[in-house]
């Protein structure tokens, strides 16, 4: 009883996927034209971003941790956080660019939305390669942690305020009306909300596991 009261946040996550997988491809979604059923993406899609920064807002609250305290398992905390929010993002891109082929009509058209996610995928891609090139431990993790302060709201402009100051065909930007402004209905919000959570749960779940066996790597190396 103790493990299940203590992990009741894990059982959360299991249960909200498990509805969001269920009732995202039996619930009734709008009859839209040109979505049409592929609307239900949108239960994959965005999530995946939320979770995504849902851990790289943790990432970045352990990176100023690091540097206040210098303790070595902040830093540990931050980089798995990038680790896990970096698959997050790739599964975005990749349901985006899905999605994209059945409703502009190929995976990738140069839309400005789908540029500047490519380009903040990058950039967070070299913060792993930079912490690779430094052997020094202390200086990596200093190093480390201010890129990843300066990344975040570097990637928060190019995913969510340039796209929406240029023409474009993603929903919420270029002018065009978000989603939920026209056509999502009381049975999508019944299972996008829970979407929204589980995904998130789950991509601080990962994380977290990501950071045990980093620290027992960790361990074993230092004995080593």
């Amino acid at each position: 009883m103790k493990i299940i009261y203590k992990s009741w946040w894990k059982v959360l996550a299991v249960l909200a996927i498990g509805f969001t997988l269920i009732a995202g491809f039996l619930f009734p979604v709008p009859a839209l034209p040109i979505l049409h059923e592929t609307i239900r993406n949108l239960y994959f899609h965005v999530p995946m971003w939320i979770g995504m920064m849902s851990v790289f807002i943790i990432s970045v609250i352990y990176s100023v941790a690091y540097l206040n305290t210098g303790k070595e398992e902040y830093d540990l905390v931050a980089v798995e956080c990038v680790n896990t929010g970096l698959l997050f993002y790739s599964l975005g891109l990749i349901t985006g660019m899905i999605w994209a082929r059945f409703t502009w009509g190929e995976f990738w058209s140069g839309d400005p939305k789908q540029n500047s996610a490519a380009i903040a995928f990058l950039l967070y891609c070299a913060y792993l390669v930079l912490r690779n090139s430094i052997d020094e431990e202390q200086k990596r993790a200093k190093i480390s942690a201010i890129y990843n302060i300066f990344a975040f709201p570097i990637m928060v402009v190019l995913i969510f305020i340039l796209p929406r100051l240029t023409d474009s065909l993603h929903p919420g930007n270029g002018g065009n009306p978000a989603f939920g402004k026209y056509d999502l209905d009381n049975h999508m919000r019944m299972v996008f909300y829970p979407a929204m959570l589980g995904w998130s749960l789950m991509a601080v779940w990962i994380a977290t596991i990501r950071y045990r066996i980093r620290v027992i790597e960790h361990k074993r190396n230092t004995i080593n």
